[in-house]
């Protein structure tokens, strides 16, 4: 198991002075008053800090040859999001949700088509699904069609394996799926803490991975998932946020290939379980340069009523 503590966070907090700054031009104050205000402004200022402060993900990732070699870390990745909810509508406010397509009708797994939004409307987990390709697609459990992709092209059984058997999950006709968070069962956009994916045959590195977007859709850092290589190998990758339900959006980026007829080239990945925080409402906090830019404005105020009477 592989655990980092990450620093590449998209820094999502704009100064906290610059309107106080402006406003102090705009009614230049004496000496004592300066030094009055600033007392005051003091503690806000370091509460404006604190609150610029970006918290660190943390991350989980392994690779192996079998479910077993990644096993422990999955299990540390979800014993830190809390207990597994049902998969029922509605926020239960913490614990986490997973989708490992097993229960996933035959109708909606291969050679048909999924519906993006599977897990949201029809199994109520939180999660739509989408990709900038012609679609998505679950494998055939087996009786049905081939399994593990094989309805694509025959020789994929021998280059993916499963985590939690049978089905594997993939985009068609690109390498990207978009995950999106709501409210179980709702169309009320969610944040969540945490997010992890299980990958099969993962054989270059700084490829596969998951990019994390907040709900202005500005990027919180771009993480990858271990390669090995061989092939029915499996990785993880889970990216949890100690601050707190922070995520809108995850982006993932499953090897550099395509899955099509007669196309074997390297890296061909595919996905297994995923795994995430339960999904939450954003919660509203006010800027920190807000009080700030009032306690300023007070004080600038008083400062021209003074003005005023000793011109008077």
């Amino acid at each position: 198991m592989r655990l980092e503590i990450g620093t590449n966070l998209a820094h999502r907090n704009e100064p906290c002075f610059s309107p106080a700054a402006q406003l102090l031009r705009r009614f230049p104050i004496s000496r004592r008053q300066a030094m009055t205000i600033s007392r005051m402004v003091f503690g806000a200022a370091l509460a404006c800090a604190a609150a610029s402060v970006q918290a660190l993900p943390v991350v989980l990732s392994a690779a192996g040859a079998n479910a077993a070699a990644i096993q422990g870390t999955v299990d540390a990745f979800r014993l830190s999001l809390g207990p597994l909810n049902a998969n029922v509508a509605g926020s239960f406010g913490s614990g986490r949700r997973e989708i490992n397509w097993d229960g996933v009708p035959n109708n909606f797994a291969a050679p048909n088509n999924l519906p993006g939004n599977f897990f949201n409307a029809n199994s109520p987990r939180g999660v739509e699904l989408s990709t900038p390709g012609s679609g998505l697609q679950v494998s055939a459990n087996a009786g049905v069609a081939p399994v593990e992709f094989g309805n694509i092209d025959a020789n994929y059984p021998d280059l993916f394996v499963p985590f939690s058997a049978q089905r594997l999950f993939t985009a068609l006709g690109s390498s990207i799926t978009d995950v999106r968070f709501f409210i179980p069962g709702s169309a009320s956009a969610a944040l969540t803490n945490g997010f992890g994916v299980v990958f099969s045959d993962v054989d270059l590195p700084s490829i596969t991975g998951i990019e994390f977007f907040d709900l202005a859709d500005q990027s919180l850092g771009q993480f990858f998932a271990p390669s090995i290589s061989g092939n029915e190998t499996l990785s993880f990758l889970g990216v949890r946020f100690s601050e707190g339900s922070v995520v809108a959006r995850a982006r993932i980026t499953s090897g550099n290939q395509v899955l099509a007829q007669g196309n074997t080239a390297t890296d061909l990945v595919v996905m297994d379980d995923f795994i995430y925080g339960e999904p939450v409402l954003p919660r509203v906090v006010p800027e920190p340069s807000t009080g700030l830019l009032l306690l300023l404005a007070m004080a600038a105020a008083v400062n021209v009523r003074r003005s005023r009477r000793s011109i008077s």
